[in-house]
């Protein structure tokens, strides 16, 4: 599996209801708990006092995790996504 940067921005199109807000922001709570266990996401960060999110995510290459990870977001389809694919530094200190 491949390491990636995912930076997410969510933005909720005008008009859209607070119930379909709600509903698919709990189906993206148990879709978040899904991928953590297929370990396809690590971790997950919000940069305080914004609304966007910065992730470690793990996929077998960038076309695995558009398709079948990301691309299975339930809110992905108001999502702006930036994928920066990395690899460990020879200095990493959580390197094993």
């Amino acid at each position: 599996m491949r390491e990636f940067i995912v930076e997410i921005t969510t933005t909720i199109p005008d008009g859209t209801s607070q119930s379909e807000v709600d509903e698919r922001r709990a189906a993206e709570a148990v879709r978040a708990e899904e991928l953590t266990a297929s370990g396809n996401l690590a971790r997950l960060w919000r940069p305080i006092g914004e609304m966007r999110s910065i992730g470690l995510w793990l996929a077998e290459d960038e076309d695995d995790l558009h398709a079948n990870v990301l691309g299975t977001l339930p809110m992905r389809p108001w999502m702006t996504v930036t994928v920066t694919a990395v690899q460990p530094h020879p200095s990493d200190p959580g390197r094993s």
